[in-house]
């Protein structure tokens, strides 16, 4: 099989040949003087000449647009210069090196650092202007792999997030304060080798869901994960606080898998709700054969991708969950000051479907009316996963704008598109100098988060 029969390789998803900077942006339309800061994407781009094995096995590669008061002032674009980049191996004759990392799956700032992350690996720091500081271990503190997904307490400033493995410890949770000093650690009980790639965080609780993917050894794309009837599908609910470990609870939940969460909350009952897209055992094997180019394969990197609800009743011992909506739908994200509390709006990615029915659009839900509204993007133009900012002055929860990159095959170019989170109509769009490459997460980093004093 040759890289251009990898659908990680073609169409959206070519990856970029080359680092480049461009200053000055053409702006339609007029750019939110609020939104001062940088978008900063990451996407699985291979250097030219190889052909990654998975999909996620693809060295990273982030985008940044600078903007400034109503000025779109630059793009860049540049990879992550792990050890991996240049070929050196997860696995050695010591053991896994935890920074021989692709580092493309999210980017995120805490405590004034960038961070690239992958989910098998140790973060890696970035500067402002994208170049790679480093492996980030808070301080020798951090000595396992750190989630893609950590989560920030919107109300104390704490980052929380866990190191996943098919191997004991199977899971390991920790906290690192405003401050960005790791202060808590503790081995999870009861966790097996399922995949865990997300989670959510409640006021009071931390929730862990165990799919029904497991490690399988003879699996050689060089991420040996499958789909495994016999591992049993759960969640797990973990009070917070510094001896919560030795108290959480599992509960059995039908077959599944979930790759991201929109959010969890505790809801006026005291019953924890936790919301976010999940497959079934031929949407995983669909989009599974995507991530490695094998053939029976889905027709996008994600297939029968469904919203589902769960309702765990703690004191009952008891989870209803239903699947809440038709269309396909990835990427989930919502006002995240609103993280771990009840929340009214969340936001996804729509993909066709695996009859090619539907379209790419940025999806709105309701969750009070039940509404669902669609921004569509367009023939042969994807959009990425729609970041939330607040407006100015806000004083509802969907006061803001909603960040999305296109990528437009027809014109062989991309847009940063601002989207009114209220009504999804378009306000602004900054056109890149480039066509951006199908990426997977990314953060709005407002100059409050960052030393931005000259650039």
């Amino acid at each position: 099989m040759t890289s251009t029969d990898k659908p990680y390789l073609i169409g959206h998803y070519t990856p970029a040949v080359d680092e480049i900077t461009a200053t000055e942006l053409t702006v339609e339309g007029s750019l939110p003087p609020e939104l001062t800061g940088r978008l900063i994407r990451n996407s699985h781009n291979p250097k030219p000449g190889v052909t990654p094995t998975h999909w996620f096995k693809g060295s990273g590669m982030v985008h940044g647009i600078r903007l400034r008061e109503g000025r779109a002032e630059w793009y860049r674009n540049r990879w992550v210069r792990t050890p991996a980049l240049d070929g050196a191996p997860y696995m050695t004759e010591q053991g896994p090196d935890l920074t021989a990392s692709p580092a493309g799956t999210h980017v995120i700032e805490h405590a004034g650092r960038l961070l690239a992350l992958c989910e098998a690996n140790l973060p890696f720091e970035l500067t402002r202007d994208l170049d790679t500081v480093g492996a980030h271990d808070f301080d020798g503190k951090l000595r396992g792999a750190m989630t893609a997904h950590p989560k920030t307490d919107p109300v104390t400033g704490e980052l929380h997030f866990f190191g996943s493995s098919p191997f004991p410890p199977y899971l390991m949770y920790y906290v690192a304060d405003a401050e960005g000093h790791l202060t808590h650690s503790a081995e999870v009980p009861g966790a097996t080798a399922s995949l865990k790639h997300d989670f959510a965080v409640t006021r009071h609780h931390v929730v862990f869901v165990e799919g029904t993917v497991t490690f399988d050894p003879g699996e050689h794309s060089g991420i040996p994960y499958g789909w495994n009837d016999a591992q049993p599908a759960r969640i797990g609910v973990m009070p917070r606080g510094p001896q919560g470990a030795a108290k959480i609870r599992w509960f059995s939940v039908e077959p599944g898998n979930m790759l991201h969460a929109a959010n969890a909350y505790e809801d006026a009952e005291g019953r924890i709700v936790l919301e976010g897209p999940t497959v079934d055992r031929e949407g995983f094997q669909l989009s599974w054969n995507w991530w490695v180019g094998a053939p029976g394969r889905g027709t996008e990197p994600n297939t029968r991708s469904y919203n589902r609800r769960w309702v765990i009743d703690l004191a009952a011992g008891s989870v209803e969950e239903q699947i809440i909506d038709d269309l396909a739908v990835e990427f989930p994200t919502l006002n995240e000051d609103f993280l771990g509390a009840e929340h009214r709006y969340q936001y996804a990615v729509s993909f066709p479907d695996q009859h090619g029915y539907g379209g790419y659009g940025i999806v709105k839900y309701d969750r009070t009316t039940g509404a669902r509204r669609v921004h569509r993007a367009g023939d042969a133009r994807l959009p990425s996963e729609a970041v939330f900012v607040p407006a100015a002055g806000a004083t509802r929860e969907d006061d803001g704008y909603l960040l999305t990159v296109v990528s437009d095959l027809k014109q062989d170019a991309s847009q940063l598109l601002v989207l009114d989170a209220s009504g999804l109509d378009r306000i602004a769009t900054v056109h890149l100098p480039r066509r951006v490459t199908g990426g997977i997460h990314g953060s709005w980093i407002p100059d409050t988060g960052l030393d931005t004093s000259d650039s």
